[in-house]
Parts: C-alpha cells; structure tokens; sequence
C-alpha cells in the first residue's frame, strides 16, 4: 500500500557570502542517517494552531498553509538554534544562550509549542524572513514519504547557528557550487533533494536573481 507523505519543511539558511548551511544526520537514524540535509523536519499538529496577532509581515504565499512556515521557523530554531523573531517595534531579537537552550529541549520533546514560546517571551515571528521557493515528494515506493515545503532564509545579524548536539552529528557552512563538488568526489554525501536545491541555488547566483525577500519563485514539484 502506497504512503501518504507526511507534510514537511526545510530551511535553506545563507549567510551574506550565499554560503548554504548544511547539517548531518545521525549515523543511528534510520532515514538518511549520516547524510548532509539542510535544517527541517515533519508539521507537527502544534504548527497548525497559532495567534495572528504574533505573526508580522504576512508576506507570504497564500497557497502554502502557515503551518509550513511555523514548522520551517520551529525546526530552524530547535536543529540550530536561529531564531526568525523580532519584538513588537521590529527590533531583532538575540535570547541569551541559556534561555534559547531551555527552550529548544522543550520543543524538541514536544513539551512547549513554537507559539507558546512567542507568547511567553513577547516575540513576533516575522515571515518575511521565509521564501517559499519549491516542492519536493518522496516517491511512492519509499516506506517513509514527506511532502517538503522549500524555504529560503537568511541568517539574521548577530546571530550564528548552534547546532543540536542529539539531533546533528556535524555541520557546516558551504559554498552551493563547493558542495555540488564535494559531492561528486565522494567527500561528501548529499540526498537527491539537498543536490537539486543546491542546483537551482547555483544557477540563481549566476544568473544574479539570488535575492530575498524577492527571491523568484522555483516551483520544482519534483517526485525523485
């Protein structure tokens, strides 16, 4: 019997050199264990309830449900520890380090949701940091199935990725074209939707249209 994919995001983070930041897997997890994937993971129900009033700068597609970009934002914060926030009059938001750790083991046990943490520390998720730019389905035979919403973002000032030492085996910051290399001389290894991102990302910055919020839309709706 065919499975239904689980609805998913991920986070392709860039830094101001458009180098990509890219984190390993676990060896010991069944599904691509041990493999170079960017920052995401599965909707959890919790992503599908949130209050209007702390989300700012709904710039965002209408045809993507706003739990793709909780849960982009969510699973960014919980793997990295980036945090895609701003307070009430727009300034960026840096939580001590203490603080963001406690928080980010809460919501990695699904003790506290993304939005319980806005409220309680009067934060404002701010979408404009996400660009939804693709789509990718695992294919029909695979036992483990996602439909992955693809977001662009950029690392906010003074803010630098701390990575989940239970969820990330390594990471690192890359050049796309680096990692493409990399990948084809077998040093490192990369999933089929990691290589295509990487691809489309490649071929942006060459033709100069790499830019966001303004980002142009790729939507690759590609079953691999």
């Amino acid at each position: 019997m065919e499975v239904t994919p689980r609805p998913a995001s991920t986070v392709v983070l860039m830094d101001h050199q458009n180098r990509v930041f890219l984190t390993q897997r676990p060896k010991t997890m069944k599904f691509m264990g041990g493999i170079y994937v960017f920052p995401g993971g599965a909707v959890d129900d919790s992503d599908a309830i949130y209050d209007d009033e702390y989300i700012k700068n709904e710039k965002r597609d209408k045809s993507i449900s706003q739990s793709y970009y909780i849960a982009a934002a969510r699973e960014l914060f919980e793997e990295a520890g980036i945090l895609l926030c701003q307070t009430v009059d727009g300034t960026p938001v840096l939580l001590d380090q203490h603080t963001a750790l406690e928080y980010r083991r809460l919501l990695i046990k699904g003790e506290i949701s993304f939005l319980h943490m806005l409220k309680k520390e009067a934060l404002y998720l701010n979408l404009e940091y996400l660009t939804y730019f693709g789509r990718i389905v695992t294919p029909s035979q695979s036992k483990i199935r996602f439909d992955t919403k693809f977001f662009l973002a950029r690392l906010p000032e003074g803010q630098m990725p701390i990575p989940d030492e239970n969820e990330i085996d390594d990471s690192l910051w890359i050049n796309p074209q680096e990692a493409l290399t990399r990948y084809e001389e077998e040093t490192i290894p990369l999933a089929p939707p990691t290589i295509h991102t990487l691809k489309t990302i490649v071929h942006y910055i060459k033709c100069g249209q790499l830019s966001m919020p303004e980002f142009n839309r790729l939507d690759y709706k590609i079953v691999f």
